[in-house]
């Protein structure tokens, strides 16, 4: 599944610590990356008609959250008092653990517009379903949606997908630092190894990067 690169994705990078002695060549060699010139992101923005779809874009990429969390969201998840919050936690459901996430400006503005445009209460679901029997978006929902995105633009859905949207700022952040302590943490994964293989981290680039660094 490939990985969605993000302009806007280098602001979270800068109170992390960088490694000593490395270069974001030698760091990772994403899966079906995007280069940043190629401006998905602005180019998928323009086509977005819905409020909602602005949110349910700019949300995942922020929170890197898996689905099964994204569309369980609540908006007392992400607001308190009407004002959305600068940094949010869920406890996630495949781990049972809590992950921190932060939301840019541009995320807190879509998201406060989608709130606003449905008068969502705290007590709402920030994406309900269309569907009356389900209580909010479901994950083969999100990823019809995702799937539409991409094909918009002439990708391939089969590559690109809603792991893409998780990826795609924490594979930036760990090509910008090359602190996979600080990307398995954002990410909400157990094991560090977990992250290694969720990067696409190549065994030959985690050897180039350990020889790099004197102790």
């Amino acid at each position: 599944m490939g990985i969605l690169w993000s302009s806007e994705c280098s602001a979270s990078c800068a109170s992390l610590p960088c490694e000593p002695s490395r270069t974001a060549e030698t760091a990772i060699r994403p899966r079906n990356s995007f280069d940043r010139s190629v401006g998905w992101r602005k180019a998928t923005i323009r086509q977005l008609s819905a409020v909602r779809d602005l949110a349910l874009f700019n949300l995942p990429i922020d929170s890197k959250l898996r689905a099964c969390d994204l569309v369980a969201i609540s908006v007392a998840d992400v607001s308190i008092s009407g004002r959305v919050r600068e940094r949010a936690i869920i406890i996630q459901r495949k781990t049972g653990r809590p992950v921190q996430f932060e939301l840019t400006d541009q995320t807190r503005e879509a998201v406060a517009g989608w709130i606003g445009s449905r008068r969502l209460g705290e007590r709402d679901y920030l994406f309900p379903s269309r569907v009356h029997t389900k209580p909010h978006l479901s994950t083969r929902q999100y990823g019809r949606i995702v799937e539409r995105w991409v094909s918009s633009i002439g990708l391939d859905p089969k590559r690109y997908g809603t792991h893409s949207m998780r990826r795609t700022k924490a594979a930036h952040i760990y090509k910008k630092t090359g602190n996979l302590r600080a990307v398995q943490l954002l990410l909400g994964h157990k094991k560090l190894e977990s992250t290694v293989q969720y990067l696409g981290i190549e065994v030959d680039d985690a050897l180039a990067i350990s020889e790099q660094v004197e102790l």
